[in-house]
């Protein structure tokens, strides 16, 4: 890549990144009541994030025998701590240092 190329890719993403981050308080500024659609999609798109993510991660988990195990054993673990310590950043992490360890040393 040359450096023109490089600078124009990083003029880009910035450009894209500034417009992604000011376009909503240019359409919605402080004072102005944002539509109720908006307001439902700001409700329930997060868990429709979250289910997109657990399912694309579970696609290819096989069911047979144990090669599933370690994964819901981690899902169980995560959901569990959740409910118990209400930390979503706790839950993510504890899961996933627990799905590795178990993945590198009981179900190898």
């Amino acid at each position: 890549m040359t450096t023109t190329q490089a600078i124009s890719t990083i003029a880009a993403v910035v450009l894209g990144t500034m417009a992604t981050r000011f376009i909503p308080f240019i359409i919605f500024p402080e004072g102005k009541n944002p539509p109720e659609f908006v307001k439902y999609l700001g409700t329930v798109l997060p868990y429709a994030a979250i289910g997109l993510l657990v399912i694309y991660c579970l696609k290819d988990v096989s069911a047979s025998s144990t090669h599933g195990l370690p994964e819901a054993i981690a899902i169980v673990f995560i959901v569990l701590l959740h409910k118990w310590k209400k930390s979503t950043l706790l839950s993510i992490g504890g899961g996933t240092v627990l799905y590795m360890v178990l993945v590198q040393t009981v179900f190898r």
